[in-house]
């Protein structure tokens, strides 16, 4: 019998908290992110290490994986950093393995975000991955963007296989591709993941899709025919990025994904998971219901 093929798969519980205006209890998030690290995901994007003013919701990220670095588990912890300070922070933290650093192929977008243009980004994000390796640490970089802008800035394939290469030229070995506002189509993830892939044989290359209810499937479907083998998902497909927009367009849901991975016979995530219950503490988390 044939081994099935290794897929990622990082649940994202950041993503679909951060753009929530109400704060959600840290006693609350630990509790949920517990649940969420027994579940068999890969990875878990569990908080930033950003200015608190920008993304008030992650506050308290450092209180949190103080917390649930507790727990044994074979799930990586993920946060975001945005410069220096916040990938020293993050290194500080023996069961973070992961830095998630925003590179937009958007010149707007960059300086919206972070406040530095992509230029300024591309050296922090350099001094980013010195920081992380000498920590035991890896970085991942979400090309956001990737799919075109709100904002007209120019954008093309090409320009952002030009930037996937600069990124890989760092030695980071995990670049995931935003579609930060949920405008990514199939014609777009099969240009990009053959462009990229052709390019850079030895990087792994992630989608961070948001999609809308009804759009989900198809961006999944198309990324996976083309070789994706790294998907970003969140419980119930809360969340997107309060940066881009003022309405949050929604995740990919892991609930759904799943099962169409599942389907395809390459999923290694524990196939017996109450997806409703889950899908429900979901609910109750990111209404801020204290059970």
């Amino acid at each position: 019998m044939m081994t099935a093929e290794r897929l990622t798969l990082v649940e994202c519980p950041r993503d679909a908290m951060q753009g929530i205006k109400n704060f959600i209890p840290t006693t609350l998030k630990i509790k949920y992110l517990t649940t969420l690290l027994q579940q068999g995901f890969d990875i878990l994007d569990c908080g930033s290490f950003v200015n608190p003013e920008s993304i008030p919701q992650m506050a308290d990220t450092a209180e949190v994986v103080q917390a649930i670095s507790q727990i044994e588990t074979n799930t990586k912890l993920l946060v975001i950093v945005a410069n220096e300070r916040g990938a020293l922070r993050a290194v500080a933290y023996p069961k973070i393995k992961y830095l998630g650093f925003p590179l937009s192929v958007s010149e707007t977008f960059q300086k919206r975000n972070t406040n530095a243009s992509r230029e300024e980004a591309f050296r922090r994000l350099a001094r980013i991955q010195d920081i992380a390796v000498a920590s035991g640490k890896e970085v991942v970089c979400y090309l956001s963007m990737a799919f075109g802008n709100p904002y007209g800035d120019e954008w093309s394939a090409i320009e952002v296989a030009e930037w996937a290469s600069k990124i890989a030229s760092l030695g980071i070995r995990t670049i995931s591709l935003s579609d930060t506002i949920g405008n990514a189509n199939s014609h777009q993830l099969g240009e990009l993941f053959s462009t990229i892939h052709h390019k850079l044989p030895h990087v792994q290359i992630g989608v961070h899709l948001h999609a809308k209810p009804d759009e989900w499937l198809d961006k999944v479907e198309a990324a996976f025919q083309h070789g994706c083998r790294r998907f970003d998902a969140a419980l119930g497909g809360f969340g997107g990025c309060p940066m881009a927009k003022d309405d949050l367009v929604g995740n990919i849901p892991s609930e759904g994904a799943f099962h169409w991975l599942s389907l395809q016979g390459k999923t290694q995530l524990q196939s017996k998971l109450d997806w409703a219950q889950l899908k429900q503490q979901a609910i109750e988390v990111y209404a801020g219901i204290i059970g």
